[in-house]
């Protein structure tokens, strides 16, 4: 696999788990994709992101994203579920965890695979 090959591979299972630490750093590393940027160059951006602490609404934020897979094939218990767990987090009742691991059951339910071959659902037991 060339380089460049390499690199959208990478991005692709990295995104989500990106966006889940750090909104500017996601969007940093979009920006670098429109250029020519090593493999090196990006596992090290990707790794610089991941030390970043999330914060509630980055995890939120990541939660929405992967969410929109779901949206319109979801029921209306998955849905009702979804917006539940939310609120939920919000509220300090759970953690990020339950989060993505409901994210996980649905993509797996759904066959998405983009997001089942995404690092930050595959980490999931």
């Amino acid at each position: 696999m060339k380089e460049r090959g390499k690199i959208e591979k990478l991005w692709s299972e990295e995104k989500y788990h990106v966006l889940l630490h750090h909104q500017h750093a996601y969007d940093n590393i979009r920006d670098m994709l429109k250029g020519d940027p090593s493999l090196k160059e990006v596992q090290n951006e990707i790794a610089n992101a991941l030390a970043i602490t999330p914060t509630k609404g980055s995890i939120i934020n990541a939660y929405d994203h992967m969410w929109g897979y779901f949206k319109k094939v979801a029921t209306d218990e998955e849905q009702h579920k979804a917006l539940l767990l939310k609120n939920k987090f919000n509220d300090n009742q759970l953690n990020q965890l339950t989060l993505l691991n409901y994210l996980k059951e649905l993509a797996d339910k759904y066959e998405v695979r983009y997001l089942q071959n995404s690092t930050v659902l595959k980490q999931l037991k």
